[in-house]
């Protein structure tokens, strides 16, 4: 990382503590500081800066609040990957859809595969990609990207806006919804070659790449057990109407019923909204963290589980001494060590990599488009830092 110095474009009228926000912006955006890479602590930074440790607070409050870091307790603050793809976004090829037909009309000599998806903001999107890119790379295709950021009316449109900028085949990644898109399936009656990916929509058979949900939350469930735990809450702010969250539930009720536990319905907490807005005794994880109604939680998604690890932190504990939690997808990258959070690695690389090579099976007429393939990928528990054992009461 670069020599930190408060860039000479600032304002120096302003606060301090806006200075010292800005010149980090400029790190991030400038390529200085990238996804994941980790802050100073504040001792250094008061040093670095001259200033208080009030102000270093204050400065990273707002920046965690905006989301260009985020904060892992014992650990420190880390670069938000979200925070990169944005200032990224270029060199990522993240296009809407009026972008899409000059993206085509720059190479004329490949065929466009759209790849439609919500977000963009972390690494399991990210290595989606990238395993797409690596089996497409050396073909006559490339791929156009189009974020539907989690809205039916955003997905319905990317769909129709990609074929009608030339895509031959479409790779989607569906919102979470209880109900599939109708557009998905006016490509199904029109036999438009497309594959699903990361999950599958129920009652209605078509090409699809995901993971196996049931038993990776039946992984998380053992790894716990063993580890002492019985109260064990999982979490969602998804609704479980969901496939892939409905699919994961049960696979955690299945685990415990195997092990003759009673299932505790309190446990089980969906469907609930992530801000940080509101005041957190408000929040609806408050009382089961508070009050530590559960010793472990599995949160179904990577930014659920850096909220809750966030929460626990303000509550004056600490993870995993007083919570252990086991999240969905690793928010490392593949250079850093040992994992800061014990994870479900549904190995986005190959998900993305066997999508894209089932739609070039699709476009090559290799596969039939009236006898639909559902692939799963096995997920694998990786052991990180935000579990440990627990005395069993007797």
């Amino acid at each position: 990382m670069s020599r930190m110095r408060v860039s000479a474009r600032t304002d120096e009228r302003q606060p301090l503590y806006l200075q010292i926000q800005e010149h980090f912006k400029q790190l991030i955006q400038l390529g200085d500081m990238e996804a994941n890479d980790k802050f100073p602590t504040e001792k250094q930074l008061m040093e670095q800066f001259g200033v208080s440790r009030m102000t270093v607070s204050n400065a990273f409050t707002q920046l965690a609040k905006d989301g260009w870091i985020y904060r892992i307790p014992g650990r420190g603050s880390f670069v938000s990957p979200e925070s990169c793809t944005k200032a990224n976004e270029l060199e990522i090829k993240q296009l809407d859809a009026s972008e899409i037909k000059e993206l085509d009309e720059r190479a004329p000599s490949r065929k466009m595969i759209g790849f439609v998806l919500p977000l963009l903001e972390d690494f399991f999107a990210i290595r989606l990609l990238k395993g797409i890119n690596s089996v497409l790379s050396n073909t006559d295709y490339y791929v156009s990207i189009v974020l539907t950021h989690n809205s039916k009316e955003k997905e319905k449109e990317a769909i129709q806006e990609l074929i009608k900028n030339g895509a031959v085949g479409l790779i989607i990644f569906p919102i979470d919804a209880e109900t599939y898109n109708e557009e998905i399936l006016v490509l199904k009656l029109r036999k438009f070659p497309f594959v699903l990916i990361d999950r599958y929509l129920p009652g209605f058979d078509t090409h699809c790449v995901c993971s196996d949900n049931w038993m990776s939350a039946q992984l998380a469930v053992n790894h716990l057990w063993e580890q002492g735990h019985r109260d064990i809450a999982i979490c969602s702010d998804i609704s479980i109407h969901t496939v892939t969250v409905d699919e994961r539930i049960r696979g955690y009720m299945e685990a415990l019923k195997q092990k003759g536990s009673m299932i505790n319905p309190a446990l089980i907490v969906t469907d609930f909204q992530v801000t940080d807005t509101i005041h957190i005794e408000k929040h609806p994880l408050y009382h089961y963290l508070k009050y530590r109604t559960a010793t472990a939680f599995i949160t179904l998604n990577l930014k659920l589980g850096l909220h809750v690890a966030s929460m626990v932190k303000k509550l004056g504990m600490k993870v995993p001494r007083d919570l252990s939690i086991i999240t969905y997808d690793n928010p490392s990258s593949e250079l850093d060590g040992i994992p800061t959070f014990t994870h479900i690695d549904q190995h986005e690389l190959k998900i993305g990599a066997k999508s894209a090579d089932l739609l070039l099976k699709l476009l090559n007429n290799q596969e039939s488009l009236t006898e639909p393939s559902k692939v799963i990928v096995k997920s694998a528990l990786v052991i990180g830092e935000s579990t440990e054992e627990r005395s069993v009461k007797k």
